[in-house]
């Protein structure tokens, strides 16, 4: 089977899927919720046995919704336009106005609670259980629930200010929960999203239950709680003296990071000073009840034990860490100053068998109540959402939103401006036109082509497809980008973060039968790796299998192939020291077997050149940049010889064919290209200083 990309260029352009954004500040105006139960099929009592109120609904108002015989919260809009963001996110101001009503008659057990924005999701969406921080209030995740809502059913913990149950009485709670789910839906997965001492008891529960299906996602987890400074406070709460409590809450809220974050958020913006100033004293004032709710959630009896339970939480979870065998996706923050959270996540992803970390070098711990922060894009990112026991290239896929890809080109815009692609496509009739209009707009279309030195063509290629023709192309990728034998020198995996956005799956007959049989729109590199980290003087030249690979395949479900060439490498960077040169030198030669053993091999059983897959990345000379070219041949349609293709001689002869097209439209392009005025980036700088910068640049004619 082919792929697509060597793995390595996402790591050599800079990371595309950045965690380091600005705040964003949500401007629908808040839900109040009041805590009730929710229930499933029985009432959850609470640790000492009591029952829970009755299930409640109020018609007619708006404020509440049945879910399982239970009661969902309670909620209040403001209609205020200047509130809202365009997909509705929620705010810091709404998390505190929700707080506020949610303590107000805080009192009975822990119990579950579903948020009403949570509503919208699909029947066969997965559970997500979220479970608290410190706070315990279990609206963590409000400025998150309209985008999780639409794919998990959630259901919130919510553990009064002035409950003492024990750490493990909240264990069997959320056992007797998930245990209770895993009943009714056995075959969906159960997310536990956990923050701080949430993502001890997370950890606790897939201990207690290895083989149950669970997905864990933890937010710096408090298992670091004997190295961290909360530990340090407890001795000195005891002996302090009462004025100095409301002193205490200011220094926790400030090591929280959120109020540095209302400050940010509002500077950031870039409004004038006139406007800047106002935003400031809005951020005081949001601050000022940051404080008070802080103040009612942890008074000083409730942040000792509270403290006493992260330690016993530490402990619990510690000791049971060889028994998780969930998948798991730990979120460190870079400024975290209540928890050594790099170094914690660091080291439960060497502990656990099955977990990869994603840090946030400049959040603190408050990771999910800061506006920049999209635990959506996070998950679908990291390629943790399935709906089954396993995860399907087809059903499961989220495509990104129309934000989430602004995000990922921003990163690669520099390489529309630098090499000004032109893209050409053929009609049914043959005719060579500029654009992809040659594109059919129904699929399954199988696009194969030649893949540039890097797979630097990668970017600007996805990118105008989802541009013109607002098609989502699924890449059949190497499998490096999605896991590794062991750690060592390669890209992280978050490095790939924004291919698995926008489509990429591992290289698998299977992934191309999945995605060939949903109608999509899929990339394909023959030649691969090898393709892709070519010698000197093997530039344009294909390295395909001798025996085909995916024509039967796409016969299969009638595919349209479009063959395609891409040129353009030669016209950005020389070679200097290719595979054959680096291995010639005792250090580079070790660097490359250390990378190649830690790489999922392909191809193992195949002679050739196409066999050859060391990992390796050629030392370039950079030029000054020319112009990339795409040309997509005529469609050849695969509708209708099923049966003539299950032949193997007939399919090789498509397969030669596909081939010779590709050679076809590179050996076109390389031509064309001698006739392009605006091949070199001067003349097409003074053409969009004279005709403006969004303008179209021309090229050779047709």
């Amino acid at each position: 089977m082919a792929t697509i990309g060597p793995g390595l260029f996402p790591s050599i352009l800079s990371p595309v899927f950045r965690h380091e954004t600005s705040a964003v500040i949500g401007k629908f105006k808040s839900k109040t919720f009041a805590p009730t139960a929710v229930t499933s099929t029985q009432s959850f009592s609470s640790t000492t046995e009591q029952q829970l109120p009755p299930a409640t609904t109020i018609p007619g108002n708006g404020k509440f919704e049945e879910k399982h015989g239970g009661v969902t919260l309670p909620k209040r809009f403001r209609d205020s336009e200047a509130e809202s963001n365009e997909d509705g996110r929620l705010s810091l101001k709404d998390y505190l106005e929700e707080s506020k009503d949610m303590i107000r008659s805080d009192s009975g057990p822990p119990r579950w609670f579903s948020p009403l924005q949570c509503a919208s999701r699909s029947s066969n969406s997965p559970l997500l259980l979220f479970l608290p921080g410190i706070d315990g209030v279990g609206l963590g995740l409000t400025l998150h629930h309209q985008r999780l809502g639409k794919i998990f059913d959630i259901w919130c913990l919510h553990i009064p200010v002035l409950d003492r149950t024990p750490f493990a009485e909240l264990v069997d709670l959320i056992e007797r929960t998930m245990k209770s789910e895993n009943c009714r839906s056995p075959n969906r997965p159960i997310y536990l999203v956990g923050e701080s001492l949430g993502a001890c008891l997370a950890l606790s529960v897939a201990a207690r239950n290895p083989d149950m299906d669970l997905v864990l996602i933890l937010a710096n987890p408090a298992t670091c709680f004997n190295k961290s400074q909360l530990h340090a406070l407890m001795p000195l709460i005891n002996i302090m003296p009462e004025q100095l409590h409301l002193a205490l809450r200011y220094i926790l809220s400030s090591m929280t990071g959120v109020p540095l974050r209302m400050v940010m958020a509002a500077v950031d913006k870039g409004l004038p000073p006139q406007q800047t100033v106002g935003e400031l004293s809005e951020s005081i004032g949001t601050l000022s009840s940051y404080l008070s709710v802080l103040a009612d959630v942890l008074p000083t009896e409730t942040l000792l034990w509270k403290l006493q339970l992260m330690k016993s939480a530490s402990a619990y979870a510690n000791s049971r860490l060889h028994a998780v065998k969930a998948q798991t996706l730990i979120l460190s923050s870079g400024r975290d100053l209540l928890l050594p959270s790099l170094e914690e996540g660091e080291r439960l992803c060497r502990t656990l068998p099955r977990c990869e970390i994603r840090r946030f070098n400049d959040s603190g711990h408050a990771l999910f109540l800061e506006g920049g922060v999209d635990l959506v894009t996070i998950i679908k990112g990291a390629g943790f959402y399935r709906q089954g026991r396993y995860h399907d290239c087809a059903s499961d896929y989220l495509p990104p939103t129309p934000a989430e890809f602004e995000k990922i080109y921003d990163s690669y815009r520099w390489m529309e401006v630098a090499t000004s692609p032109v893209m050409l496509s053929t009609l049914e009739d043959g005719k060579i036109v500029r654009g992809l209009a040659g594109i059919p707009s129904e699929g399954p279309v199988l696009i194969v082509g030649y893949h540039m030195l890097l797979g630097i063509e990668l970017a600007p290629l996805v990118a105008r497809f989802w541009l013109e023709r607002n098609i989502v192309l699924r890449g059949i990728a190497h499998p490096m980008m999605f896991r590794k034998l062991r750690e060592g020198s390669l890209p992280e995996l978050s490095s790939y973060d924004s291919l698995r956005m926008m489509g990429a799956v591992p290289v698998s007959a299977t992934n191309l039968f999945r995605l060939l049989s949903s109608k999509s729109y899929v990339l394909l590199y023959p030649g691969g790796m090898r393709e892709a980290l070519h010698r000197k003087g093997e530039d344009y030249k294909l390295f395909w299998p001798e025996q085909s690979e995916f024509v039967r395949m796409a016969a299969r479900f009638g595919a349209t192939i479009i063959p395609f060439g891409a040129v353009g490498e030669d016209d950005v960077g020389e070679m200097l020291l290719d595979y054959d040169d680096l291995m010639k030198i005792p250090y580079f030669k070790a660097e490359i077997e250390r990378l190649t053993d830690e790489a999922v091999k392909l191809r193992t059983g195949v002679d050739g050149e196409v066999a050859k897959q060391d990992v390796h990345l050629p030392i370039i000379l950079p030029r000054i940049p020319g112009r990339f070219y795409y040309f997509f041949g005529k469609p050849i349609e695969t509708a209708g010889r099923k049966h003539e293709l299950k032949s193997r001689e007939k399919a090789h002869e498509l397969y030669l064919e596909v081939k010779s097209e590709v050679e076809k439209c590179i050996g076109f392009l390389k031509e064309k290209r001698e006739e392009d005025p605006y091949r070199g980036i001067l003349p097409r700088l003074v053409f969009q200083a004279m005709h403006g910068f969004d303008s179209e640049i021309p090229t050779f004619e047709l």
